[in-house]
């Protein structure tokens, strides 16, 4: 089968593109940067080199696919990040129409049930929206929790004022985290089986801990025991941001994102239809990769 794969060499599309071409499917890897060419097709895979931004770009690379992997890229240096977002979403549905595709997964995330209301992750509501209405396409929506690596922001935080914290973290919930290697091997798996059918949803959790735990573990990795976990208010929040040097459009979709975490409406659809089973990689884990990162800051 003839598979497009969204993301260029990321963090999960590396892997899933490993796992696709050694099953022995058609893989097309879409990156921005001509440097990433040889690579892919030292892999196996066919580079497909240009912007998720293009149109005519997509349309043309999607056309005779059987199934498309998306993602919608980062990029810090857009100032309408937002706007991006559905440009990206609107490029691929238009593709996927035009197509051949039968089968898609997405990789959404936790809380883009609610479509509004949470910074980064409303474009990625719009995205399964739209994807809902398209006709004869089984869709899987993965929605992974929130990711570790996001973690390692708190790390000069931690090192310059001896703490942790964010604009939420003062409830009894706990905070879902993930990371990249667990949601590569469900987005291969699914990409694999191809055993969904209609639209269907996937969560995607690692581990369960409330931010006071993070922060003690956190700290204990570093030397620094009893570190505190601090819910700072939104303008503490975007300040803290702006200062550390985050344009101020990302910056206030971050606020957004800890308000809907604060409030328990980000997390809430992952607590009624929590997976069964958590990936292999634990906060403890991550505590250990803290450390060096925090080490060489």
């Amino acid at each position: 089968m003839k598979y497009i794969i969204t993301g260029s060499l990321g963090h999960i599309s590396l892997p899933v593109t490993k796992n696709l071409v050694a099953a022995g499917h058609d893989v097309t890897v879409i990156s921005s940067k001509q440097d990433r060419k040889s690579e892919i097709e030292t892999l196996g895979a066919t580079a497909a080199i240009g912007s998720a931004t293009d149109a005519a770009f997509i349309s043309e690379v999607f056309k005779n696919a059987d199934v498309a992997y998306l993602m919608v890229p980062s990029d810090f240096s857009v100032t309408d990040y937002p706007k991006m977002q559905r440009d990206v979403a609107d490029n691929y549905v238009q593709a996927i129409k035009t197509s051949s595709i039968t089968h898609v997964v997405l990789l959404s995330s936790i809380g883009a049930d609610l479509r509004t209301g949470t910074g980064p992750i409303d474009g990625l509501g719009y995205l399964e929206e739209k994807l809902l209405a398209l006709q004869n396409v089984h869709t899987k929506f993965l929605r992974p929790s929130y990711f570790f690596a996001n973690l390692y922001s708190q790390a000069g935080l931690l090192k310059h004022a001896g703490i942790t914290g964010s604009n939420f973290g003062d409830s009894d919930e706990k905070l879902v985290l993930v990371d990249t290697r667990d949601i590569a091997i469900e987005a291969s798996k699914q990409l694999l089986d191809l055993s969904f059918t209609g639209t269907s949803v996937s969560y995607i959790g690692g581990d369960e801990r409330h931010p006071k735990e993070i922060a003690a573990i956190l700290g204990n990795a570093v030397g620094k025991e009893h570190t505190p976990w601090v819910t700072f208010t939104d303008d503490e929040s975007r300040k803290g941001m702006l200062d550390a040097g985050l344009n101020p459009g990302f910056a206030e979709l971050y606020v957004q994102m800890g308000q809907a975490i604060r409030s328990g409406r980000l997390q809430a659809d992952y607590w009624k239809n929590r997976p069964a089973v958590l990936g292999n990689y634990k906060l403890e884990d991550f505590a250990k990769d803290f450390a060096t990162a925090y080490q060489q800051r």
